[in-house]
């Protein structure tokens, strides 16, 4: 089988600060794979050098066996949540069939095919009362349902999603991320899914990679979210500790403080 995304020996440093290095990691089709690790630890910035937006201080990258580069059709991706300008006339429906003609050169023209994607999107995100509304107006929760909506309306092969349930209430969460799973499951695609806590998507996932102090480990979540991999990796006592099947890690590094509801932070 063909990797969706080989990384080779990738480091990455700015300045003197190593974020990680030596990471070799090879992702297949239908693979959901959660980032995690703490402020800093280079999460995102794997993000953008896989979007081809940040170099590698070494190593390589290739995507469906082809260098990565910006704006490759293959790639999906969902930013953090963030707030749209009320004054935003774009609609919802609009904001979606951006995503459908963003690869596609020039102005968009009228078609059939778009308009029909565009309804099917609509309909998998529980869009249709909001498709001509001013994104401006959404709430937080259904701002991110279309921006899930607007990464796989193309149908990609990789789905990059950077922390997508951030600021999102537990039901919110629970949509989003059955949302990504379910493109996942019906077109193949792998995910990479940044997150501060594993535990709403914790049944989704195959394999967790782990970043901290410059090193990282994977493996499936068993395998690596225990308090000897992790004492390990950031050289502290980190306990981990599961309850009613949520995973709670309990330590202290550098100035973060524990969090006793969700992967350490």
């Amino acid at each position: 089988m063909t990797s969706v995304l080989s990384i080779s020996n990738a480091s990455m440093r700015f300045g003197d600060k190593t974020l990680w290095q030596d990471l070799s990691l090879e992702v297949q089709p239908n693979e959901f794979i959660a980032v995690i690790g703490a402020n800093g630890s280079g999460k995102s910035t794997l993000l953008k050098a896989i979007l081809g937006q940040e170099q590698l201080t070494s190593g390589s990258m290739q995507l469906l066996g082809k260098p990565v580069h910006r704006g490759c059709r293959h790639v999906g991706y969902i930013p953090q949540h963030r707030t749209a300008t009320e004054s935003t006339p774009m609609r919802a429906r609009d904001m979606l069939r951006m995503g459908y003609d963003f690869h596609r050169f020039g102005l968009p023209w009228p078609s059939r095919k778009a308009k029909a994607r565009v309804e099917h999107i609509l309909g998998c995100v529980d869009g249709f009362a909001l498709a001509d509304k001013p994104v401006g107006e959404l709430s937080g929760g259904e701002l991110q349902r279309l921006r899930v909506g607007q990464a796989v309306i193309g149908e990609p092969d990789l789905i990059l999603a950077d922390e997508p349930l951030s600021a999102l209430d537990l039901a919110q969460q629970k949509i989003v991320a059955e949302l990504i799973d379910q493109e996942r499951r019906e077109h193949g695609a792998a995910v990479i899914f940044v997150t501060h806590d594993v535990n709403p998507i914790l049944s989704m996932v195959d394999r967790v990679l782990y970043l901290a102090n410059g090193q990282f480990r994977i493996g499936k979540p068993d395998e690596v979210l225990t308090s000897e991999v992790l004492s390990e990796l950031y050289g502290t006592p980190v306990d981990v500790l599961r309850n009613q099947g949520r995973i709670v890690v309990v330590g202290t590094h550098d100035n973060h403080e524990h969090h006793d509801h969700e992967v350490w932070n």
